[in-house]
């Protein structure tokens, strides 16, 4: 699988791992109203993703205190996505 920001290139996991140490800041955070959420965006083709984070709603603080644990799940996600959309075939890990 090809890093769809930059010419890494490996496997699903090697390249959750990568997109998380090279690219977390690819996946926003906010609040819209009472309700927070996490959004990534396919570099490829502009789909998006976003999941509200019900615990952020409760905890102001809890965006912050779990943002990288946040990035990852949302990686996860377009990890995912980009096997299911963009390639033919993964290369195993």
């Amino acid at each position: 699988m090809n890093c769809p920001f930059c010419d890494f290139e490996a496997g699903p996991r090697a390249l959750h791992a990568h997109l998380g140490e090279r690219h977390g800041d690819a996946v926003t955070a906010g609040e819209r109203g009472d309700k927070a959420y996490y959004q990534v965006i396919c570099p490829r083709c502009g789909d998006r993703y976003q999941h509200v984070v019900r615990k952020g709603a409760r905890d102001p603080a809890f965006l912050t205190e779990f943002e990288r644990e946040i990035q990852l799940v949302a990686l996860d996600m377009l990890v995912n996505h980009l096997l299911a959309e963009h390639e033919l075939s993964g290369t195993g890990d």
